[in-house]
């Protein structure tokens, strides 16, 4: 076997064993705080990582946007992110991250990357409030490395809808509110990606619940079918979809679909995957775990038709 089928093969693995492969970076010492922050980026987001290349400046863009780079003849917006994370440094970032949301591509540009790490999800953790405030819900996870380096997992989510406007009042135009009356229970990490789900849902008239991970979720879903137990109904009847991301800390949303799929009075319930990593290899990643269908972010009116024909409506 070819070292990139041995590399795809090991990739395909982790799907259902709450891990995942994050690339890390460094954004330069900030010279207010003289810290040097580090962050992560989910490996599967990433298509390449370069030199910065000459970017060509565009009107009317978000401060931190620096500009446009050519790739392969598709023009590429670029995000300076220590800009977008106020982090005042003398250095010029000499590396672009080039990413893929959504089926968008842009590049990020950093000061430095340094390694892939293979991390367990069980091991990133809500952001303490501390660290929420100081980096303005930038980060969706933290965890700690061996030597007490502190890794922060960057909400791409927040980072493209305040600069790359994919989230257009447009979007939500021309929904149509369900006939029948339906409960969601969904699952998302991102505050930014929460309330373009919820925005959705309230056009659609769906009553919703939801947690902002995966380990959340499964507790609260299993407190649901207890709860159902005791009143001898059936959760179906209650719950009739879940909507879940795929990154997120504590538990994804592999894990959290296989342990819905391996519970018998989850029976009936679909699982829906909503996730930015929108390639194809990842929708196979979800069939893997028993996901009913997938959905790429963030497109409400794909969303919204999805959910009326998982709900036979």
């Amino acid at each position: 076997m070819s070292e990139l089928l041995k590399k795809i093969d090991a990739r395909t693995k982790l799907a259902g064993t709450n891990k995942l492969e994050i690339l890390l970076f460094s954004l330069g010492i900030d010279q207010r705080t003289g810290r040097k922050e580090t962050f992560g980026i989910n490996v599967f987001k990433v298509r390449e990582v370069m030199r910065t290349p000459e970017i060509t400046s565009a009107p009317e863009m978000p401060a931190s946007v620096e500009g446009m780079v050519s790739l392969r003849g598709s023009l590429v917006p670029v995000i300076d992110l220590a800009k977008y994370a106020g982090i005042i440094s003398d250095k010029r970032p000499e590396i672009m991250i080039v990413t893929e949301y959504n089926g968008h591509t842009q590049g990020f540009l950093v000061e430095a990357v340094d390694t892939i790490l293979r991390l367990d999800w069980a091991a990133m953790r809500v952001p303490p409030d501390m660290i929420t405030n100081r980096m303005g819900g930038l980060v969706t996870a933290v965890t700690e490395l061996d030597g007490g380096t502190l890794v922060m997992m960057m909400d791409v989510e927040k980072v493209l809808a305040e600069t790359a406007m994919y989230g257009d009042e447009h979007q939500f135009v021309n929904i149509e509110p369900l006939k029948e009356e339906r409960m969601v229970y969904f699952a998302d990490d991102s505050a930014v990606a929460r309330k373009q789900i919820e925005r959705t849902f309230q056009a659609m008239q769906v009553k919703y619940a939801y947690a902002i991970n995966g380990m959340r979720a499964w507790d609260d879903l299993q407190r649901m079918a207890n709860q159902a137990e005791l009143a001898g109904r059936k959760l179906k009847d209650i719950v009739h979809l879940v909507l879940t991301d795929v990154e997120m800390p504590e538990m994804d949303g592999y894990m959290l679909t296989k342990m819905i799929k391996s519970d018998p009075r989850f029976a009936g319930i679909p699982v829906l995957m909503h996730s930015s990593l929108s390639g194809q290899s990842n929708q196979k990643l979800g069939e893997s775990v028993g996901v009913d269908a997938y959905v790429s972010k963030f497109e409400p009116q794909k969303l919204s038709m999805k959910i009326r024909e998982m709900l036979k409506i």
